[in-house]
């Protein structure tokens, strides 16, 4: 009778476990470059960006949730190397890039040639939204990649998601042991094992 309610009691802490934390459950590993969400296209080629604090974290690399305000490096990885011959720039705007003004602009990178397929530069993100986005001379302004940037945002989507699964799992636990505790299959069975 113990070693069966330990067994169901491990069984129900496991099932917990595995919603509230499912990186546990799922394959270790990088993100494909489909899934990676700081790769975009520039007509048919293809960046990768970061944005970096070492004043925080020194090894830390973020994309579109920068955590703190301050200095912050921003590094445009021109993967394709037909792109490093072009003249690659980016723009930082604060907001979400919708009403673009010369307040509102934090950066302007002129397009130039990257023979080492990196375009950096540092700028100083206060909290709040903004837009990044990178173009090439040669590509039509329709289909320029952009990045929302939220600088010392909380991503309230995230935050729900994140405290729904294991509440979820929770509820799902105790309504199953509910049930289980009221049924007659269980009252049966512990009148057999104490006979």
């Amino acid at each position: 009778m113990r070693q069966h309610k330990r067994e169901m009691g491990a069984t129900a802490l496991l099932l917990v476990l595995a919603l509230a934390y499912p990186g546990i459950a799922a394959a270790h590993g990088t993100t494909s470059g489909e899934d990676d969400p700081c790769i975009r296209q520039v007509g048919e080629r293809v960046v990768h960006f970061n944005a970096y604090q070492p004043q925080y974290q020194v090894k830390e690399q973020y994309c579109t949730d920068i955590p703190n305000t301050g200095e912050t490096f921003l590094v445009v990885d021109l993967v394709d190397p037909v792109l490093r011959n072009e003249p690659v720039g980016m723009r930082i705007v604060k907001g979400n890039g919708s009403k673009e003004s010369a307040e509102q602009l934090v950066a302007d990178i002129r397009p130039s040639t990257h023979p080492d397929g990196v375009l950096r530069s540092e700028v100083r993100l206060d909290e709040g939204l903004y837009t990044v986005t990178i173009a090439t001379e040669k590509q039509n302004l329709m289909k320029r990649p952009q990045y929302l940037l939220r600088v010392q945002m909380t991503d309230y989507q995230k935050l729900v998601q994140t405290l729904a699964i294991p509440l979820f799992g929770m509820l799902l636990v105790a309504w199953l042991g509910y049930k289980l505790l009221r049924s007659t299959w269980l009252r049966n069975w512990l009148t057999v094992l104490r006979s």
